[in-house]
């Protein structure tokens, strides 16, 4: 058999309208939004489906929805593809996808997941609003070249810094708007790309330090177990299968640099044969493509 590791994606994934094939073709589906919508006090499906995309890309909104719509995706995907179960080796998920892969894990009931989210997305929206900071993708610089500028742009007093080590080439940077301006001039006038990203703020770095505290109280009341596959954590790129890991490492991601392409490369010295993106879009499937071309990945959600 195949070693499979199933991938979940994160913030800025998210698209009006996601939904709306899953919800008219599975009835699991439809029950895990449900119950979703009985926690969250709202109706996510109707949120998903029909926006306003103002509303939903709201960090306190997003994050719930991209974590069902994956819950969902997953149980429509094992209902089409029963025999990938036994297949599975690993998970990883991208930033908030860390905790949809731990749901598919088994680490993470679904009510405990919805709650968790939710209190982590308002906790990150509260950071974020409180100072004025942003997250850019600098396309086709290595490592250390975006570190560099990261140095030159970064103003007195502020952070800029790595937050998302994506792909070979895509590069994702946090910090204070300031220092973000000064390097997106830097970077267009050496003739490189550089994408301001639509979120809150300044994600994995310590401006998200107020966050951590409010996450750790939540993960107090959830019920995490051990994992029946190990999640190669976003924060260190390794295993990681027990209960007291997911405590400690969750909150550290919040302020910490995500090393997906670490992750991926992970997986793929794990011997990993198939992969697949369960969720909305196509961005992982992207990632690991630039990561190894020849890996197969099929997405699977939409």
């Amino acid at each position: 058999m195949a070693k499979v590791a199933l991938l979940f994606p994160g913030q800025g994934a998210q698209v009006v309208g996601m939904a709306s094939g899953l919800l008219a073709r599975s009835e699991s589906a439809r029950g895990l939004f449900a119950r979703a919508s009985e926690i969250l006090g709202y109706d996510l499906a109707a949120l998903c489906v029909d926006g306003p995309d103002t509303e939903l890309n709201l960090t306190s909104n997003s994050q719930p929805a991209l974590f069902v719509h994956s819950a969902a995706a997953l149980a429509d995907f094992y209902e089409q593809r029963p025999e990938v179960s036994s297949q599975v080796v690993a998970v990883a998920g991208l930033s908030l996808g860390e905790y949809s892969a731990l749901y598919a894990a088994g680490a993470l009931s679904f009510e405990s997941g919805v709650s968790l989210v939710a209190a982590r997305g308002r906790a990150m929206q509260s950071a974020a609003s409180a100072v004025s900071s942003q997250m850019a993708s600098i396309i086709g610089l290595d490592r250390d070249q975006v570190q560099s500028f990261c140095d030159q742009a970064r103003q007195p007093g502020e952070i800029l810094q790595l937050a998302n080590l994506l792909c070979p080439g895509n590069i994702a940077i946090s910090g204070h708007t300031e220092s973000i301006r000064v390097c997106e001039t830097l970077v267009s006038e050496a003739g490189y790309k550089f994408i301001r990203l639509a979120v809150a703020g300044a994600f994995h770095t310590d401006i998200m330090r107020p966050a951590v505290e409010e996450l750790q109280r939540a993960l107090e009341h959830a019920h995490l177990g051990d994992a029946r596959v190990p999640l190669v954590a976003n924060v260190d790129a390794q295993l990681h299968d027990r209960a007291s890991d997911f405590a400690g490492l969750l909150p550290r991601q919040i302020v910490s640099p995500v090393l997906w392409e670490a992750s991926l490369r992970k997986l793929l010295d794990m011997g990993v044969e198939q992969f697949y993106e369960i969720g909305t879009g196509r961005v992982l499937t992207g990632t690991l493509k630039r990561t190894d071309r020849k890996a197969p990945c099929e997405a699977f959600g939409d």
